[in-house]
């Protein structure tokens, strides 16, 4: 169980999701906490946690237990046993925490609230490409590896044996193992089916393969015949490599990490250098007993040195550093504008609203407005908008950054800092 847990707590997915402080992570744990619970035979706690969810994203807290519970209940021959009274209990806990905030927002908006939460921010974003071009039905394979970063040596290498075994019917599919492959898949096929897929919509489906992956290596731990233990040992072999070539490559990529102190960089590198070495020497002894702790402990030492020595810094934010350009230069209450950087949290640092603008259209309307404006861009979008719009913009200021999210194998591989550090721009129309 608590290798489950490690393994869930250190996989790149819910460290990477946690990074940008989104709804998508307690989201995930409130269906984890549902799907428990239903399962458990505690529907009071399910319907408050469903409740929960239900208040914090909507639809999917309800929709994720039901397409997961409905199927393994049915196969489990389960769903005649339901008794009203729980039902009633889990609905009515549901209800109480649930509905009362979209009751709230009706009676203060009318049904316009609740058709742009509903079917603007859900139903659109599952069946239609408004918020995201189509990505193929492959998307999310590459996501749940990546996800599973560092253990996707083990996920992909350990589950052939049991795949195996259960195939040629050496052994039964365990009850357990069915309940996990439900929770696990179900979800998947059914966010691979949708048209807006987002790397963050399947994070509920990293505690079942957590939990899948655990039981793997612990059953491997312990088999008697060498055969099953080689698959451990190609893994943990597998695993040093890798660690290996993210110390090669975060070596490659250390001119971009300018947020960060270098002895942290370096420091970094190095432990997960040692965290190599480590895996390797458990590897060649096949001293297994110390796999748990030792792999828990190498990914800590990895997320960790990611962290603090390639994507954070003792100093501020980028976009604290904006904002303070804007208190800087901004004279007497002039409107503020950001063109497709940093407009989540702009308004947040500066504590004014900032104008959104989405298109190059009202860009360039935004800076031939007959009053003094502020911008917010990067630099390569303003040379083209001067370009079209023939004009010149005033530039105020300069934060330079690594936007991690626009980072890619090629950014670590080969590092242009000149090309792959953003520089945003302050700049004034007059």
């Amino acid at each position: 169980a608590w290798l489950a847990a490690a393994i869930v707590a250190t996989c790149f997915g819910c460290f990477a999701m946690a990074r940008f402080a989104l709804p998508d992570l307690p989201l995930a744990f409130l269906i984890t906490l549902a799907i428990w619970a239903a399962l458990d035979d505690r529907p009071l706690v399910a319907g408050a946690v469903a409740g929960l969810g239900f208040l914090m994203k909507g639809p999917l807290a309800l929709m994720i237990p039901a397409i997961v519970l409905i199927p393994i209940w049915w196969h489990e021959q389960r769903l005649r046993q339901i008794r009203p009274r729980d039902v009633a209990a889990a609905a009515a806990a549901f209800a109480l925490i649930g509905l009362p905030w979209y009751g709230a927002m009706t009676f203060e908006h009318g049904s316009a609230y609740l058709e742009s939460f509903f079917v603007g921010d859900n139903l659109e974003r599952f069946a239609t490409n408004r918020f995201n071009a189509p990505r193929p039905l492959w998307f999310y394979l590459p996501i749940v590896a990546g996800g599973l970063l560092p253990w996707s040596m083990y996920a992909a290498i350990l589950p052939w044996q049991s795949v195996r075994d259960v195939a040629w019917r050496r052994r039964p599919l365990m009850k357990e193992e069915w309940r996990l492959l439900a929770w696990a898949f179900i979800p998947l096929l059914f966010f691979t089916i949708s048209i807006g897929k987002q790397p963050r919509y399947i994070l509920p489906v990293l505690p079942p393969l957590g939990i899948l992956l655990a039981r793997s290596i612990v059953r491997r731990m312990h088999e008697v015949d060498g055969a099953p233990q080689k698959t451990l040992t190609v893994a943990t072999w597998a695993t040093a490599v890798l660690y290996a070539i993210v110390a090669i490559l975060l070596t490659r990529a250390s001119p971009l990490f300018i947020m960060a102190s270098p002895l942290l960089t370096y420091g970094g590198i190095g432990l997960i250098s040692a965290s190599a070495l480590v895996l390797a020497w458990l590897a060649a002894t096949r001293r297994w007993r110390f796999l748990p702790t030792t792999m828990a402990s190498c990914a800590t030492v990895l997320l960790l040195s990611v962290q603090f020595g390639a994507l954070a810094g003792a100093g501020t934010e980028p976009v604290e550093r904006v904002a303070d350009l804007i208190r800087t230069h901004r004279q007497s209450g002039e409107p503020i504008g950001a063109y497709q950087v940093l407009e989540r949290n702009l308004g947040f640092y500066t504590r004014v609203k900032h104008v959104d603008l989405i298109d190059e259209g009202r860009v360039l309307d935004f800076l031939k407005s007959p009053e003094r404006v502020l911008l917010v861009v990067r630099d390569t979008d303003l040379s083209r908008l001067e370009s079209i719009g023939g004009i010149t913009a005033k530039r105020l200021g300069e934060v330079q950054y690594l936007n991690t999210a626009n980072v890619r194998l090629r950014t670590l591989i080969s590092p242009l800092p000149e090309q792959d550090l953003e520089r945003v721009l302050l700049v004034a129309n007059k």
